[in-house]
């Protein structure tokens, strides 16, 4: 059974910072390219950041800079860094794992960033 557990979500003042994990299981994790989206209430999924299977990331222009990407094949997790958080960064994040047809999402975790 595969699964994608978000962790380290959270209500954080405005220029905080959140590290957000991935924890997978189910899967030869290694193989996968990972992908961070966040929703937002009444807006469409976007894609936040990603990391390849051998470890080349992008990012949305709204966060270059401010978020880090990164993998540990060995933990079968993947992080998501959110420094210098903005109002506007409130979301639910998801973690998704993708390798070829095969698509698996976690279930979210909250991210609000509020004084």
């Amino acid at each position: 059974q595969v699964q994608l557990v978000e962790s380290g979500g959270g209500l954080v003042q405005p220029g905080g910072s959140l590290r957000l994990s991935c924890a997978a299981s189910g899967i030869i994790f290694s193989s996968y390219a990972v992908g961070w989206y966040r929703q937002a209430p009444g807006k469409q999924r976007e894609l936040v950041a990603a990391i390849t299977s051998n470890g080349s990331t992008n990012y949305a222009d709204s966060v270059k800079g401010r978020f880090t990407i990164s993998r540990d094949n060995a933990k079968n997790t993947a992080y998501l860094q959110l420094n210098s958080l903005k109002p506007e960064d409130t979301a639910v994040y998801y973690c998704n794992a993708r390798y070829y047809i095969y698509n698996h999402w976690g279930q979210g975790t909250q991210v609000s960033v509020s004084s």
